[in-house]
């Protein structure tokens, strides 16, 4: 009886080949629009490029108003022409207009206290900023 069920599993194994084959791009691989620019505000730096929206931390101006963000750290014409700044490229401007003052997903914050039946939870939406860039000027 034991060589009856041996039999019966090598029968229902698969293995597995391997086919060599050329490798697929990543679904979610970006293209380079060119020219584009790396930018620095609120603390964090953006790789953007002309007609790109971008949420950014909240700025101080109105819907339907241009902003201008001067510390571009980086500048990209072509490829092979790039510019790197050292800490920002001179001269180099990215004009974006505001579209949207808006508020992020909700932070749920927990606070427990073990053993002390005392708990407390809090909620928080950061301020954010869309807006659409105009221009890459270098």
């Amino acid at each position: 009886m034991s060589t009856a069920t041996e039999t019966q599993t090598d029968t229902k194994k698969k293995t597995k080949t391997k086919t060599k084959g050329t490798r697929k791009p990543a679904a979610n691989a970006k293209t380079l629009q060119f020219p584009y620019a790396v930018i620095r505000t609120g603390g964090k730096q953006y790789r953007v490029a002309q007609g790109q929206m971008i949420l950014v931390e909240k700025l101080e101006t109105e819907v339907g108003s241009t902003w201008t963000a001067e510390e571009v750290l980086f500048v990209a014409k072509n490829p092979g022409d790039f510019q790197i700044g050292k800490p920002t490229v001179k001269g180099a401007t990215v004009t974006c207009e505001v579209i949207q003052q808006t508020l992020d997903k909700k932070v749920l914050i927990r606070h427990h206290r073990r053993r002390q039946n005392s708990q407390k939870t809090l909620g928080h939406r950061q301020p954010q900023t869309r807006v659409v860039v105009k221009s890459i000027k270098a």
